[in-house]
C-alpha cells in the first residue's frame, strides 16, 4: 500500500517502538519509494508502544477489559498506528480501528485522509471501512467541502489519478459528501457514527460510488450496495 511519508511523530525515544500486535515482535523499518510512498505497509506498519511498561498510563476507571487492551506482555499498547524509517523517525498512520482490509491488503485511514486533504475544495475529511458484499472492507470518505465550493466528480477524479502515492485499492469507494461531520467536543470525528451508518447517508448529505474496476463517480440516489 502506498502511503505517504508525511505526518512524522518524533524519532525514536527509549522504550518507544512499532510492534505487531499478533507476533508481539518489532515491525520491519519502512521502505519508500522514489515519491516517498511507503511500499512496504503490511510489514511495516504496527501499532506504537512503550516497551518499558505503563509510563503515565494509570489506567481507566473501572474498566478492566479497557486497562488489559492497553497493558500486554507487560508493555503499554497506545492504539496509534505507526511506521518508522530507517534513521528512527516515526511516523501516524492513524488508530488501530482505522485498519481496513481491501481485496487482501492492509490499508489505514490517516495516509488517504491527508492525500485526500490536498484537494482544494475539502475541508474535513474522514475515511473509514464500510462492509464489502462479499469479503473484507471497502474504502469510504465523508468530505466536508469548503463554504462556496460543489463537489466535481471530474475534477475529484483527475486529482486522484495525479496522486503517485494513492494505490488502486485506497482509492475510495464511496464518497460521501457531508454537511458536517458528526464529533465530540473537542472536534474528533465520531468515526463509529460514520461507520454505523455506512452508505445510508441522511437527506442533508449526497453520496457518490465508484465501480469495482473504474475510475469515474456517479451519484446514487439511495444507500449503495457493494458490488
Amino acid at each position: 500500500m502506498p502511503t505517504i511519508r508525511c505526518g512524522w511523530l518524533s524519532a525514536t525515544r527509549h522504550g518507544v517502538a512499532v510492534y505487531n500486535g499478533e507476533t508481539v515482535t518489532e515491525c520491519a523499518v519502512a521502505r519508500f519509494d522514489a515519491h516517498g510512498a511507503l511500499t512496504n505497509a503490511d510489514e511495516a506498519i504496527g501499532e506504537l508502544v512503550n516497551t518499558t511498561g505503563s509510563g503515565f498510563f494509570t489506567g481507566y476507571y473501572n474498566d478492566p477489559e479497557a486497562n488489559a487492551e492497553r497493558m500486554r506482555h507487560g508493555m503499554y499498547w497506545s492504539g496509534d498506528l505507526a511506521y518508522r524509517d530507517s534513521e528512527g523517525w516515526i511516523y501516524l498512520a492513524g488508530r488501530t480501528a482505522d485498519w481496513m482490509r481491501v481485496d487482501g491488503e492492509n490499508l489505514t485511514a490517516a495516509p488517504i485522509e491527508r492525500i485526500l486533504l490536498r484537494y482544494k475544495a475539502i475541508n474535513r475529511v474522514a475515511v473509514y471501512a464500510v462492509p464489502d458484499e462479499y469479503v473484507g472492507d471497502q474504502v469510504m470518505a465523508a468530505l466536508v467541502l469548503r463554504a462556496g465550493d460543489t463537489f466535481d466528480p471530474d475534477a475529484f477524479e483527475a486529482f486522484l489519478d495525479a496522486q503517485p502515492d494513492l494505490s488502486t485499492k485506497a482509492r475510495p469507494r464511496y464518497i460521501r459528501i457531508a454537511a458536517d461531520l458528526p464529533s465530540t467536543a473537542t472536534h474528533k470525528v465520531l468515526k463509529r457514527q460514520l461507520i454505523d451508518e455506512g452508505t445510508a447517508v441522511g437527506k442533508a448529505d449526497t453520496l457518490w460510488v465508484r465501480e469495482p474496476r473504474g475510475s469515474a463517480y456517479h451519484h446514487a440516489s439511495g444507500p449503495a450496495k457493494a458490488i
